[in-house]
């Protein structure tokens, strides 16, 4: 595929997400487009499975190039976005001597982006970082500026907006991915379309089989029409005032299912369309949504080989209480973004908390 680029406009803080085969052997140059010198000291945090494929080679790119370049490998997995793990990362970068001038670079997938991010918004009150996704899930999370780390009680509740400098994407790290973790990230390309583009979710169902085999070209073609939404709505709405808590459908669910499970059972992307499932079936029961908005929903992630079911043996009142803490939450009421029609999205507030328990209830009992 071509290399294709795309922009985040929020004035001075702009920033390119670019797309495309072999990027990561033109890393330097991409630094240096994108403002980070090459005197510039630069902590690559990556997980131990991207480590092995991918970290020697960009040492060497950046070395060659004249940037000082150290690296942080850290366990892959939701249990690495940690306050602990965090500390550690930031000794690291004491330790490596990174100052001001200096940027941090993510190479992995969500997790290692949300962590290295928030670890560059809050060393020396803020530095660089630059996203370079490894995962299709990642197309996501890595654009926006949205970085934290979870506790215990809650998934993202410690976090910032801090945008990164560029968004390197070279496609062809998807290729060593696990199917499970293919399936995943389709979870938030199938979400771009039913959020923004009914059009967008005719396309991905006449073109399944082809995407799930990773066809080069048109899965180049699926990330850039979910990154230019979420960069259309990122753009519109930095800090989520408003329009960009749409990017949330199933988030309020899914994110509970995460923090009740420790974030071991389910990965991001199945958790979340387990939650656009419930999302669509409370939107229906109030009366919000067209008819057969839940069916087809369900219908788009299944074909996407993702989980659609009530996520094993947790209990509806457990998952209520964890929606509660939900950074949408606002005086203890919920809100909820539900689809009207695929392709159209709403914050829905004051939905009563015993119909939402029932939907659960019902997926329960099968």
């Amino acid at each position: 595929m071509s290399v294709e680029k795309l922009t985040v406009e929020l004035g001075e803080r702009s920033y390119e997400i670019v797309i495309g085969e072999g990027l990561l052997d033109q890393a330097a140059a991409l630094l240096v487009e994108a403002g980070i010198a090459s005197t510039s000291k630069l902590m690559i945090v990556t997980d131990e499975n991207v480590a092995v494929h991918y970290l020697e080679p960009l040492l060497g790119v950046l070395r060659q190039h004249g940037y000082q370049a150290h690296s942080a490998v850290i366990a892959a997995g939701e249990q690495s976005k940690s306050l602990a793990v965090y500390e550690r990362l930031m000794t690291e970068a004491i330790d490596a001597g990174l100052d001001r001038k200096s940027a941090v670079l993510a190479l992995g997938g969500g997790v290692v982006g949300d962590l290295a991010g928030f670890v560059a918004a809050t060393y020396m009150r803020g530095i660089d970082f630059v996203q370079m996704p490894t995962t299709l899930l990642a197309h996501d999370s890595s654009v926006g500026g949205k970085v934290a780390i979870n506790h215990p009680l809650g998934k993202n509740l410690i976090g910032a907006f801090h945008q990164p400098k560029v968004v390197i994407y070279d496609t062809i790290a998807l290729h060593s991915l696990p199917k499970r973790e293919v399936a995943a990230g389709f979870a938030e390309v199938v979400k771009h379309g039913l959020i923004a583009d009914a059009a967008f979710v005719d396309w991905l169902e006449d073109n399944a089989d082809r995407l799930w085999q990773l066809d080069s070209e048109l899965l180049g073609k699926a990330i850039e029409k979910g990154c230019a939404v979420k960069a259309a709505i990122v753009s519109q709405d930095e800090t989520e005032q408003g329009q960009r808590a749409l990017l949330n459908l199933g988030h309020t669910f899914g994110h509970a299912f995460e923090a009740l499970s420790a974030y071991s059972t389910l990965n991001h992307g199945e958790a979340i369309s387990i939650g656009m499932c419930l999302a669509a079936k409370v939107a229906e029961r109030i009366g919000f949504a067209e008819t057969g908005v839940y069916h087809r929903t369900k219908r788009m992630l299944e074909l996407f080989h993702l989980p659609t079911a009530w996520p094993g043996n947790l209990s509806p009142e457990a998952v209520l209480e964890a929606m509660k803490r939900d950074k949408k939450t606002v005086g203890g009421k919920l809100a909820l973004v539900l689809p009207r029609a695929i392709g159209q999205v709403e914050v829905v507030k004051n939905i009563e908390e015993e119909l939402i328990l029932g939907v659960m209830r019902e997926e329960v009992e099968g």
